[in-house]
């Protein structure tokens, strides 16, 4: 099983304010984890810078403009509330988005079985035309797009463990059923959507968790709702909305998962790749933001990724 590790260090230089949980020191604490000798086997690649024109498969390009113009020459601007950007951001959103369709490339020529996307800012909360929740450009719908347009994929299969719930995801293939969007989050949270009765086209899962709920109920979601919608849907490719902000550690939430409840999940969905699309799956960072909690989980994960 060959597992590629896509990362940048233009990723540390998209800059937040001070305080901020969505911070450079994330995918140094990453990249910390994945030094150790039992990932010696890691296929590590440099990131490459995306091709501007993919943005367009999952925004329209007056959004597109309007992030560009917000793109300071110095300092943080803000987008929203919680979401800024700062003088490197426009590039780094790019080669997040290039390392994501990258790792479609690579699955579908075979040049790897699974990739993990280690980049930043996250993207599952970036509406078509609305940026927020630290997002602004929405990588995994991107690369699920890419794969669609590039390599053919008939049916692209993503799911979503962050805690919170992937609205933009969800905005962006409400109608469009050749993509499945399946998503386990903490409910009441932020961002307020992904009840169960939200379905779109059919092509929306929705599995809401009670704060303190914790990994039976998170294994139970996964069983009784996410991997029956996955199988039925028999994707061409899987992308997981990794996110590892359900961790016990994680101070934005309360789900209370521990590191082997995503390699179990990881595992879990390897299994559908495995019988559905040969192998194929990428995953793409979300959130995840208390230092320990989040490389021991990704530790986990892309373990789980290189056993097969």
């Amino acid at each position: 099983m060959t597992t590629r590790l896509y990362t940048h260090p233009i990723f540390l230089e998209h800059l937040t304010p001070p305080g901020h949980p969505e911070r450079p020191d994330r995918l140094r604490a990453i990249a910390r984890a994945l030094e150790d000798e039992a990932f010696a086997a890691l296929d590590r690649a440099e990131a490459p810078e995306g091709d501007e024109a993919t943005i367009l498969y999952a925004h329209p390009e007056s959004y597109v403009e309007r992030i560009r113009r917000a793109i300071p020459e110095q300092g943080i601007a803000s987008l929203d509330g919680d979401t800024s950007v700062s003088p490197k951001s426009w590039q780094a959103v790019l080669t997040a988005i290039g390392a994501a369709n990258a790792a479609v490339d690579d699955v579908f020529a075979g040049a790897a079985d699974n990739v993990f996307v280690a980049s930043r800012p996250p993207g599952h909360h970036a509406e078509k035309t609305t940026a927020m929740g630290f997002c602004v450009f929405n990588h995994a719908a991107i690369a699920a797009r890419h794969a669609q347009k590039k390599h053919g994929a008939g049916r692209v299969a993503i799911v979503d463990w962050d805690v919170h719930h992937g609205n933009g995801t969800q905005d962006i293939f409400w109608n469009d059923p050749s993509v499945l969007y399946c998503s386990t989050h903490q409910m009441p949270l932020y961002p307020g959507t992904g009840t169960e009765s939200e379905t779109g086209a059919g092509n929306i899962v929705n599995a809401p968790l009670a704060p303190q709920s914790g990994s039976e109920a998170f294994r139970e979601a996964f069983r009784s709702r996410v991997l029956p919608a996955v199988d039925a849907f028999a994707p061409d490719l899987i992308i997981i909305s990794a996110g590892f902000d359900a961790h016990h550690r994680d101070p934005l939430a309360e789900i209370n998962l521990t590191e082997e409840d995503f390699d179990w999940a990881t595992g879990k969905l390897m299994d559908r790749a495995a019988r559905h699309c040969g192998n194929r799956l990428v995953s793409v960072l979300e959130g995840g933001y208390d230092l320990q909690g989040l490389s021991f989980s990704v530790a986990a994960h892309v373990a789980r990724m290189m056993k097969g």
